[in-house]
């Protein structure tokens, strides 16, 4: 069973279709002890950092995602699940991440008339065979909609990363932690299949 953490954040119901699609039984549900019993868990959603951290402490979901990373369980955030994985953001100055892993949140550079938010299709440059790649080629297209991306401090947990007047570090794995900046739900048929690659973990 996946579990698909509600945290008033949005953009649930896409990832639970695309799970259902695939055929991995999941749950959307904020109980902790279905989050922490569940096989994997997913934190997805859109929205402000500061917002969703304060929705996290609100619904007592924070240690309940520290306990199931440490307890091993496949976790994947998604867009913004990615971004409050690390400590902090420029969204929300002085706002503490989870801090599960290490490096910073940036609001893209406004450069000539590239467009802030980014929206759309972006090709994926794939390093250090991650697992949720398996059988996805290199400069793969998937769907993208940020304002803000991740730097990491360690380059060796980036898995994929793109172009967008930065370089973007759009996919991460550290152990059983994963993070995607796009969204693989929206992302077409190589999206589904890194949410099954996912779900077979």
């Amino acid at each position: 069973m996946i579990a698909i953490i509600d945290y008033d954040a949005g953009n649930l119901k896409s990832v639970e279709k695309a799970f259902d699609f695939i055929g991995a039984e999941c749950i959307v549900t904020r109980d902790k002890d279905v989050i922490l019993k569940a096989d994997k868990v997913v934190l997805p959603g859109v929205g402000s950092f500061g917002d969703a951290m304060e929705k996290l402490h609100k619904y007592d979901l924070v240690d309940t995602i520290k306990a199931v990373v440490a307890n091993n369980t496949p976790f994947i955030g998604i867009c913004l699940g990615l971004q409050l994985l690390f400590e902090e953001s420029d969204e929300t100055p002085g706002v503490e991440g989870l801090g599960i892993l290490k490096g910073k949140i940036k609001r893209i550079p406004k450069i000539g008339d590239m467009k802030v938010p980014h929206m759309g299709w972006n090709s994926l440059k794939l390093s250090g065979n991650g697992r949720l790649f398996d059988g996805i080629n290199d400069g793969e297209y998937v769907y993208f909609v940020h304002s803000y991306y991740l730097e990491a401090e360690d380059e060796n947990i980036v898995k994929a990363s793109t172009e967008y007047g930065v370089h973007i570090h759009a996919s991460v794995e550290q152990g059983n932690v994963f993070a995607c900046q796009y969204h693989p739900e929206k992302s077409s048929d190589a999206g589904l299949k890194m949410l099954k690659n996912f779900a077979s973990l």
